[in-house]
């Protein structure tokens, strides 16, 4: 039971600072829930030895008061055999008496060091059941700051991601957009340029001819 205890004492008070240093690892909460099972096995087999520690306080009593009726009845009956002056059954009834008030006093010791065990392991109990729902709710806690965090990464991640997007399309389409601007005005103008030639010959043959208009 000692040994039982002094595990029980050395994993239910170590300190829950230890386990919040591990945040770096990849999942602290998963290490904390597993921890928080351990815990709880313990915390069972505390429960156990509670309840059988109540079982035998209950046999205790039970032996004691039989033990103590037993010895009152034998030690009643000696008084009869001593006023009857049967001296071997007065014997009798003495030894018997002797013996079961042994037993009473026995069995009345065993039942006060029963009850003061099983008050012991009642606080310590009560103890254990304090500092687990304390575990459970700093496990809330630590799941609270979890979601947030893993929250806002995934807001900032969208939010970057979504800001940096716009830009990068708008360079796509401007770059698209001025690759295109380029080929249409080069079809234009390559399918403009006869024409554009022949009405600059059409223009140059009219000046030639008002030059030599004004010569003769």
């Amino acid at each position: 039971m000692t040994s039982i205890f002094t595990r029980i004492k050395d994993s239910i008070t170590t300190d829950l600072h230890h386990l919040m240093d591990q945040k770096e690892q990849k999942n602290p909460i998963a290490a904390l829930n597993h921890y928080l099972r351990q815990s709880e096995q313990e915390k069972e087999k505390v429960r156990k030895l509670v309840d059988r520690q109540y079982k035998l306080k209950e046999e205790f009593t039970k032996e004691y008061i039989q033990a103590k009726d037993m010895a009152e009845k034998r030690l009643r009956q000696a008084s009869i055999a001593e006023k009857a002056e049967e001296q071997q059954m007065y014997e009798f009834a003495i030894k018997e008496h002797e013996e079961y008030q042994l037993r009473a006093d026995r069995m009345k010791a065993s039942y006060e060091e029963a009850a003061k065990q099983l008050e012991t392991l009642e606080q310590k109990y009560e103890e254990m059941k304090h500092k687990l729902k304390d575990m459970h709710l700093r496990r809330m806690e630590l799941m609270g700051r979890e979601n947030i965090a893993k929250a806002n990464y995934q807001m900032n991640k969208v939010v970057d991601s979504s800001a940096e997007k716009p830009y990068s399309k708008f360079a796509e389409m401007e770059g698209y957009i001025e690759g295109l601007e380029y080929k249409v005005n080069s079809a234009y103008y390559r399918t403009t340029f006869d024409s554009k030639i022949a009405k600059l010959e059409k223009e140059m043959e009219g000046k030639m001819e008002k030059e030599k208009e004004s010569v003769e």
